[in-house]
């Protein structure tokens, strides 16, 4: 039996393509919509381009007929624009917004025995939704796993003795000399319940200080190649920093796309930035010829362009938490590290005078190809999936993009841990050959000792 879905503008602006993710139901907005999204054509923003984009759908789809009748679209269904039931009653105490406007419409499609589900990004919109009996739903389209269930791109594993010998001899351990204990249980493990690119920690069943880190190659373990290397002069502390350093130090071609997620305080940021510096600065190969820096912002990519100053003075407090990162970077020595502020910040405008690190918005990267670029995304989790889809798809030859960010701490009003960009392209491709994922634990908290405890207290 075909549904009727009727959309919220924040679905449309979320995704301007969504009237076609509805298999063979029908799928309506409201006049409302059509007004709403008019208000944001104009602007430079992510919701301006969506805006934009669902004009010009609409404007194909008036080919096939009228639709404030009705319109067939590619998988059987229809859509079509409603305009009526203005004379719906609402609750008293409601004040006639643009939402209730919606909430109406779906209320005079009941009243003409119709069953309509409103689907809608707003929380809020979907209780008022239960106050006068309409069914309600979030946008499923491009949501994943919940954060407990999403690829972690790690997996800890026993070996027995042969296996040991033989990854500590000839660096290979087949997945079928490994172990998952789980419910008190020892499973025997096989190359399926592997992925491609996956990191392993291997502890031996009878030497509980014989531990080793490798990775699956698609056919078996094999040891990092790049534990004991120290970017920019940085030591890693645990494994989670080790499986990350790993993944940052292959070559564009082997690992274009690096996906971290993690708490505050595990070292994403610091540990981009350090191997990115190793790679500009000391690599003879000149691998990279610059560190792009961007961090997700929807009021910076919106306003910009009124604010007073270069980009760079622009841009500046937003990536205070780089150069927080950088300072220490550039100055290892801990004891006389602030001595000087002065000599510190200008080896720190050095580094960005000379273009060694470079600075945009999002809203910015649109469009481009950029080539031989060590790029960072921090904060990616307030990534909407179309913005993560357009960054990662940016990358020119020779460039590899590292996104950062934690899925638990999202700005952005209108995502969460299952439909920020971070989350949605570690599920999407996990298991590509060109992406290296790692999660990072509250345990591996290396800021300090009370953010450490806090992480997992709090």
């Amino acid at each position: 039996m075909k549904k009727i879905y009727v959309l919220d503008t924040n679905v449309i602006l979320q995704n301007p393509n969504a009237i076609f993710t509805f298999e063979d139901n029908d799928v309506r907005i409201t006049e409302i919509t059509i007004k709403e999204l008019d208000k944001f054509k104009k602007e430079s923003s992510e919701r301006g381009l969506n805006s934009r984009e669902f004009a010009r759908i609409l404007d194909k789809l008036r080919k096939n007929g009228n639709l404030y009748e009705g319109v067939k679209l590619p998988d059987s269904g229809n859509f079509k624009i409603e305009s009526n039931f203005t004379k719906v009653k609402l609750p008293e105490s409601w004040d006639i917004t643009d939402d209730a406007r919606i909430l109406r419409v779906c209320k005079g499609l009941i009243e003409n025995n119709e069953n309509p589900i409103l689907v809608t990004k707003d929380i809020f919109m979907r209780i008022l939704a239960d106050r006068i009996g309409v069914t309600s739903q979030d946008y499923f389209n491009e949501q994943v796993s919940s954060i407990s269930d999403q690829y972690k791109g790690r997996i800890d594993v026993y070996a027995n003795d042969d296996g040991i010998c033989n990854f500590c001899s000839k660096d290979v351990l087949y997945p079928s000399n490994t172990f998952l204990y789980e419910n008190d249980k020892m499973l025997e493990l096989t190359d399926q319940n592997y992925t491609l690119n996956q990191f392993v920690k291997i502890m031996s069943f009878t030497d509980p200080n014989q531990i080793y880190l490798g990775y699956f190659n698609g056919d078996f373990i094999q040891p990092l190649q790049f534990s004991d290397f120290k970017p920019y002069g940085i030591s890693s502390r645990n494994d989670g920093q080790k499986f990350f350093q790993e993944a940052l130090m292959r070559s564009a071609i082997e690992a274009p796309l690096i996906v971290c997620k993690g708490p505050a305080g595990t070292a994403k940021t610091f540990y981009s930035l350090a191997v990115g510096l190793e790679n500009v600065l000391s690599d003879k190969k000149k691998s990279y010829r610059n560190i792009l820096v961007c961090r997700p912002n929807i009021k910076l990519d919106e306003e910009i362009g009124f604010l007073p100053g270069s980009e760079q003075e622009k841009l500046a407090p937003f990536l205070r938490p780089v150069i927080d990162n950088l300072e220490i970077l550039l100055d290892s020595n801990e004891s006389e590290r602030y001595n000087s502020e002065k000599a510190l910040k200008d080896k720190c405008d050095e580094i960005f005078d000379r273009r060694i690190i470079t600075t945009e918005a999002i809203a910015f990267i649109r469009g481009r190809s950029i080539s031989k670029t060590w790029i960072i995304i921090d904060e990616a989790q307030n990534l909407t999936p179309k913005q993560a889809k357009a960054i990662v798809t940016r990358a020119g030859k020779d460039s590899k993009i590292i996104l950062i960010g934690d899925p638990q701490q999202i700005d952005h009003p209108l995502l969460d841990e299952r439909t920020n960009g971070l989350s949605y392209v570690s599920e999407k491709m996990k298991g590509s050959p060109y992406c290296w994922q790692i999660t990072l634990s509250d345990e591996e908290c290396e800021r300090s000792a009370l953010s450490q405890d806090a992480s997992i207290r709090l």
